[in-house]
């Protein structure tokens, strides 16, 4: 939002910040800079802190011990504080992040200043740790898998097989795994966009289209104003360009930042405008809409495609001026995520049936109320993520808000409804309903969901009762998990997201700009908030 109250609030500039790390350069203690500017002056966190833009004092923020929040309130045009982690300027006088700068461009000023200092050094290319033979001789590497800059090591002859062949070709596939920056609570979108780079059939279609940006459209993404015309927002233009650059590595050295299709986000969908944190499933669903939406207008010239063949676009129709439309019902979207529900409602008076087909990108699944209701027994079984499928999919009665019209009864009776899978989709994506409304506020039902990483076989959920259905499930019915996104904290308007995903085989944990090699009992001992599953093909086995 745009905030009034900088022209009272924000009395520094970078040199202050300059001469107070030019103060603290010198520090006996052995503490780094970076640790010693950034500390909360009241508890001494070194978590995700404010720095006070009118005096310059660095405290903690409302989800740690609020003293930043304690701190505005208790002093006059102390309101407008900067996140010293990720540049986001917030205003608690207004409750919102700020978007806009004073006449002197002062905020731009200071964020260039911060990123100057090592704290904002967004390093994250991606090094795999060392093998356990050389980690013995050699403590180069970390635990996190991280390069440790600037450490020569002497050169040593080593013997080659083919195993540590294998090992070095997947060494050098994981160097270019890197992060996404943090634009200021887009934790969201980082660990959506991680979670589909790392989903082959939908990020290689990407990386395979041509640039579909015009001349007159490059003006768009470098303004956050909302005057431009909406069919100039391209979202599938901006999306290529990450997934590109993901695939690719990015520079090397520095984590992508998604700001332009963050700006493009907030053209189409006005709701995502701001700093605020939002839901990681409704940005995932808001995504897709509007990218299926924009394949079914999209044109491009037949002569910028792979040998002018349309080889990767999907259902296309030439036309007379030497181009490729992607209109249709299908796009990439639904080729990858589109299934098909069958939902039964039985009357219980006469017995009439009636069923309904609808599509589905993905399935938000309840948990069980037995499995988080507090009770006097400590001994609560483990909830699995069949059985939320199973509450998914079985027979519940409709309530007396919901009655059903009848066409053999003619008129409104009690009835009963369920759900059955009739087209599985090739990439599975299931969303746990973690979020409740609690009379005027949203609970998190923060429960561990146990679910399968490898051979998840949804056959049971899957009506195969008749010869047409047996024909749009001639595939396996065998997913194996290729990615998954969780959510860290009690709220669903705070908190954090970061996402776990498979690379080359690899498990590798997305925190932003940061990307870690983890283990499977990593992964598998989250709490899932959303879950993407790949199909296996048929007579494959692991």
């Amino acid at each position: 939002m745009d905030c009034p109250h900088l022209c009272d609030s924000v009395k520094l500039n970078r040199v202050f910040i300059k001469n107070k790390k030019c103060e603290l350069s010198t520090a006996a203690d052995g503490t780094s800079l970076s640790e010693k500017v950034w500390k909360c002056f009241e508890c001494t966190s070194i978590k995700d802190n404010w720095m006070c833009l009118n005096c310059g004092t660095v405290l903690c923020g409302r989800y740690d011990n609020r003293h930043a929040l304690n701190h505005s309130s208790k002093s006059v045009d102390h309101d407008v504080c900067l996140n010293t982690s990720n540049g986001s300027v917030y205003c608690y006088k207004c409750d919102d992040f700020v978007i806009n700068d004073t006449d002197k461009n002062a905020l731009c000023d200071l964020r260039h200043e911060l990123r100057d200092d090592d704290s904002l050094s967004e390093t994250s290319t991606f090094e795999s740790s060392s093998t356990k033979t050389q980690e013995t001789a050699s403590t180069s590497s970390s635990d996190s898998g991280w390069e440790e800059p600037n450490r020569k090591l002497r050169p040593r002859k080593r013997t080659t097989s083919s195993d540590s062949t294998e090992v070095v070709t997947k060494r050098k596939s994981l160097r270019k795994v890197v992060g996404l920056r943090n634009l200021g609570n887009t934790c969201f979108m980082n660990s959506v966009l991680q979670s589909l780079s790392n989903i082959q059939e939908f990020s290689c279609y990407f990386s395979a289209l041509p640039s579909l940006e015009s001349k007159a459209q490059k003006r768009v993404y470098h303004s956050r104003s909302l005057k431009e015309n909406m069919n100039d927002a391209n979202v599938v233009e901006e999306l290529r360009k990450i997934l590109r650059n993901l695939s690719d590595g990015g520079d090397g050295s520095k984590a992508i930042s998604p700001e332009c299709l963050f700006l493009v986000i907030w053209k189409v969908v006005p709701q995502f405008r701001g700093h605020r944190q939002h839901d990681a499933h409704e940005f995932l669903r808001y995504m897709l809409d509007r990218l299926h939406t924009e394949f079914q207008h999209l044109t491009v010239p037949m002569d910028s495609l792979s040998g002018g063949k349309p080889k990767v676009l999907n259902a296309p129709n030439a036309t007379d001026n030497g181009s490729i439309m992607f209109k249709g019902r299908s796009s990439i979207v639904t080729n990858v995520f589109g299934g098909t529900l069958q939902s039964e409602v039985r009357c219980l008076i006469c017995g009439m049936e009636s069923k309904k087909h609808d599509p589905f990108l993905d399935l938000s699944l309840d948990i069980p109320e037995k499995f988080y209701k507090e009770s006097d027994d400590d001994k609560k079984p483990i909830c699995h993520i069949a059985d939320c499928l199973s509450s998914f999919t079985e027979i519940e009665e409709l309530a007396e808000t919901e009655l059903y019209y009848c066409s053999s009864c003619k008129c409104k009776q009690k009835s009963t409804k369920r759900f059955w899978i009739r087209r599985l989709p090739n990439v599975l994506c299931l969303h746990i309903k973690r979020f409740r409304w609690n009379n005027f506020y949203r609970t998190k039902i923060d429960l561990r969901i146990s679910f399968p990483i490898t051979s998840m076989d949804m056959s049971q959920f899957v009506l195969n009762n008749g010869p047409e259905t047996r024909r749009s499930n001639a595939g396996s019915n065998v997913y194996d998990l290729a990615a998954v996104i969780v959510h860290h904290g009690n709220g669903s308007s705070c908190g954090h997201y970061t996402s776990f995903a498979i690379n080359n085989g690899t498990w590798l944990h997305f925190n932003d700009h940061t990307v870690k090699e983890v283990g499977v009992k990593a992964v598998a001992e989250c709490k899932p908030y959303i879950l993407f599953y790949n199909r296996r093909e048929m007579n494959k086995t692991l």
